[in-house]
């Protein structure tokens, strides 16, 4: 009893996590659209329009701290949700493919974080860029070329940052979205697949009235003989 009841709280919460992690991808999206209208993706112009957002722009610092907040959120609860995922493992169908999509949920949450922290060009994030970008580099076999497909060539520059912002807004959130929308599936899943063994082990334990035979309800002929021989309102025959 005790464990059904651990593996329900469990699918309860693993369930909860999933719905928030799509609310948080939803509210990311929302807002990062909106903020993509004020935002220019060039060297020059990148810190002051971010500034002019959240300075001279109607409610624009509200929306930057809502997709600030979102964002960093998704982070958190895609965590939470892999240690509840864990908690909760069961090897079906429903439960591998919320495992595996919940996996790469989180490392798009975080990929979504390093590129937006360097949308921001600020002197601080583009010496911190410069550094990761050589850490990139000394991959072996593919390092050189993925930092050349990240900055556009040898340099670090509006190409750069043009290249940081189409990942950031079209390729990560778009994959992110899909992800956390088969997370949320494979859940589901899993729910009405524990829903149907349930249900069947309710039928297997369940006791069966034993089915009696037609000998046992009718009496043998020799007793209704004996009947009819002795019968106490007509007499000893």
């Amino acid at each position: 009893m005790d464990n059904i009841r651990y593996n329900f709280i469990v699918r309860r919460l693993a369930t909860l996590g999933a719905i928030a992690t799509l609310t948080l991808c939803f509210l990311a999206a929302v807002s990062g659209v909106l903020l993509a209208f004020y935002y220019s993706p060039s060297t020059r112009e990148a810190f002051a329009s971010i500034e002019r957002i959240s300075t001279e722009v109607p409610n624009g610092w509200l929306i930057r701290s809502l997709h600030d907040i979102a964002g960093n959120g998704l982070i958190v609860v895609s965590l939470v949700q892999i240690v509840v995922m864990f908690l909760g493992r069961q090897f079906r169908l429903g439960w591998l493919t919320a495992w595996i999509s919940g996996i790469f949920l989180t490392l798009s949450a975080i990929a979504l974080s390093w590129t937006a922290m360097n949308l921001e060009w600020t002197q601080t994030g583009y010496w911190r860029l410069t550094l990761e970008l050589g850490i990139i580099e000394s991959i072996p076999a593919i390092g050189h070329s993925l930092r050349e497909f990240l900055t556009g060539g040898e340099g670090i520059g509006t190409i750069t940052l043009q290249h940081l912002f189409t990942l950031h807004s079209y390729v990560l959130s778009i994959v992110a979205t899909i992800l956390s929308i088969v997370h949320l599936i494979g859940l589901l899943i899993q729910e009405r697949q524990e829903k149907q063994l349930q249900a069947l082990a309710i039928e297997t334990d369940t006791p069966k009235a034993p089915q009696q035979n037609q000998s046992d309800i009718t009496p043998p002929a020799s007793e209704i003989e004996d009947d009819r021989k002795f019968n106490p309102s007509q007499g000893i025959a």
